[in-house]
């Protein structure tokens, strides 16, 4: 198990200590990345005229929006790689299958070079069996 880690950071001006089992630096970005919302929204006139629940509301809702559009990303990204995983695999399959279709190409060149020898031979031999009588 890690160990507990405990790192003060500044959110929206604020000094919050932050304590988990997260490394400093991943805990570091998580706070840039919520004191950044507050830098986005606080240039915003109509979100300063806020009260504090709603702006605070509102930057809730901004950061799941954030979270639902990252996990609908990684479901796109998931079917993409299972989808180029099986142009892979099928890839795989039809190079053996034409690995197997060479080698038996090979064979029957093989085989037919070798009926080729034997004919020329008996050409060879039948051409001097007439030359002979």
């Amino acid at each position: 198990m890690s160990t507990k880690t405990d790192i003060e950071v500044i959110i929206g001006g604020k000094v919050f200590t932050l304590t988990g089992y997260e490394s400093e630096e991943y805990m570091q970005r998580v706070a840039t990345y919520l004191n950044n919302k507050y830098i986005e929204y606080n240039k915003v006139d109509s979100f300063k005229k806020q009260p504090a629940e709603t702006q605070s509301i509102l930057l809730q809702l901004n950061i799941a929006d954030d979270f639902f559009k990252a996990k609908k990303q990684i479901a796109i990204l998931e079917e993409e790689l299972q989808a180029k995983e099986k142009e892979l695999y099928d890839l795989k399959h039809e190079l053996i299958s034409s690995q197997i279709r060479l080698e038996g190409a090979e064979e029957q060149v093989r085989s037919l070079q070798q009926d080729l020898t034997e004919n020329m031979k008996e050409i060879v031999r039948l051409e001097t069996e007439l030359g002979n009588k």
